[in-house]
C-alpha cells in the first residue's frame, strides 16, 4: 500500500508539530542531504513552457529513493482565483520500484523554499543579521518571513509588493508574530535601505529589474526566490556579476536563475560545497551574497521523507492501494474481473 497525504493532512501534520518545528526539522534534513551531494542522481528539471507559464517534473534519486515533483507556475492564474503554484509529489522504493508516498506539495513546497532560505543564509549572511526587506507578499512570503524570523532571528521585516492588498494580508497574518517587527514601505528602495538580508519573492514570468546597483549596500545578504524559469529573473545583472553567488544545481541554475543573464563561465559555488565546508558562503563582512535559488529536487526529496517519516510517526494520512496488490503478481488481469464482480454484488 503507499501513503497518502492530502492537503487536509498536511494541514493537520504542520497543526500537529507546530509551523516553526517544520520548517527547523525540515531544513535539517536538507542539511543532511546536501551533505550527501554525490550519493544523487541529479538532472536538471523537465519544464513544457506555454505563453501563460510553465509545467515542470523534478526527479531525483539515491540508492534507496526515487523521488519527483510535478509543479505548476502561472502567474496570471490568481486572476482567476487559483494558486500561481500548484504541486504533488511521490516517493518510490528503489529496490523495487513500488510507490510508498503520494503526497500534496503546494504547501510542502512552500515550506521547503523557505526552509532553504532560511538555511542557505545561515551560511551566507552575516552574522548578527536582524532586518530583512521582503520584496513580493503573496503566497510565498509568510513561509519566508516565520522561516528568517524563528530560524535566524530576524526581528524586523520591511514588506513591499506593487499590490497593497498582498501587504496588508501578510502584515495581518505575521501579527501572530509579536516580537517581530513589520514596517510597511511604499517602494523597494525604501523596503531595501539599511536591511541585512533582502528576500525577492515574486512571480511574475518577465525579465524584470526588481532589485537595482544602487539599492544594494555592502555586507547585504540576497536571497533571490522569484526567479525560477527561462526569461523570469529580479535582480540588475549588474547586482549578479558583483556578488558572491551560491547556487543549488549548476547546470539547471545557468537555465533558470539569476545567472541566466551571464556569461556561462561567471562564476558561481554550488551550496553543496558551502554545506561541506568546502566553500565559504561568505569571505567577508562587506561582500555581497546571492543566494540565486530556482528551487531544486534534491530539496524536495529532503521534504518528502520528511512528510512521510511524520506522517508514520503520527498515523496521518491514510493507506491507499494507488498500484494493485495481487496474491498472484503474473495475473494482473485477475485484478479487473474481481473489481467487476464486486460491483455486480453491490448492486444487486
Amino acid at each position: 500500500m503507499t501513503r497518502y497525504i492530502d492537503v487536509n493532512d498536511l494541514t493537520q501534520l504542520v497543526s500537529h508539530k507546530g509551523l516553526t518545528a517544520c520548517l527547523a526539522e525540515m531544513a535539517e534534513c536538507i542539511r543532511e542531504d546536501y551533505l550527501r551531494w554525490h550519493e544523487f542522481d541529479k538532472c536538471a528539471r523537465l519544464a513544457n513552457h506555454s505563453k501563460e507559464g510553465v509545467i515542470e517534473l523534478m526527479p531525483v534519486s539515491d540508492t534507496s529513493l526515487y523521488a519527483f515533483k510535478y509543479v505548476n507556475g502561472h502567474p496570471k492564474n490568481t486572476l482567476n482565483g487559483m494558486l500561481t503554484v500548484m504541486a504533488f509529489g511521490a516517493l518510490a522504493d528503489v529496490d523495487t520500484g513500488k510507490p510508498v508516498l503520494l503526497s500534496e506539495m503546494t504547501l510542502t513546497t512552500a515550506i521547503r523554499t523557505a526552509a532553504t532560505s532560511a538555511l542557505a543564509a545561515r551560511y551566507m549572511a552575516r552574522p548578527g543579521s536582524r532586518s530583512m526587506a521582503l520584496i513580493g507578499n503573496g503566497s510565498q512570503s509568510e513561509f519566508q518571513a516565520v522561516a528568517f524570523h524563528t530560524m535566524l532571528d530576524i526581528n524586523e521585516i520591511r514588506l513591499f509588493d506593487i499590490d497593497p492588498k498582498a501587504t496588508r494580508k501578510l502584515a495581518k497574518n505575521l501579527e501572530s508574530f509579536p516580537a517581530l517587527k513589520i514596517v510597511i514601505s511604499t517602494s523597494v528602495a525604501e523596503a531595501v535601505r539599511g536591511a541585512d538580508i533582502v528576500t525577492t519573492v515574486t512571480a511574475d514570468k518577465a525579465y524584470a529589474t526588481i532589485l537595482t546597483p544602487e539599492m544594494i549596500e555592502p555586507g547585504m545578504h540576497l536571497n533571490a526566490v522569484g526567479g525560477d524559469c527561462p526569461g523570469k529573473t529580479e535582480l540588475h545583472r549588474e547586482i549578479v556579476g558583483r556578488s558572491r553567488v551560491i547556487v543549488e544545481f549548476e547546470p539547471q541554475s545557468r537555465i533558470e536563475g539569476e545567472i541566466q543573464q551571464m556569461p556561462s563561465d561567471s562564476p558561481v559555488i554550488e551550496f553543496w560545497r558551502v554545506v561541506n565546508g568546502q566553500e565559504a558562503g561568505r569571505k567577508h563582512a562587506d561582500e555581497v551574497t546571492l543566494f540565486d535559488s530556482v528551487g531544486f529536487a534534491l530539496e524536495d526529496y529532503s521534504a518528502l521523507r520528511y512528510v512521510l517519516a511524520v506522517a508514520l510517526a503520527c498515523n496521518i494520512g491514510r493507506e491507499i492501494e494507488l498500484v494493485p496488490e495481487l496474491e498472484n503478481p503474473k495475473d494482473l488481469y485477475a485484478r479487473l474481473i474481481t473489481a467487476k464482480t464486486e460491483v455486480h454484488k453491490r448492486r444487486a
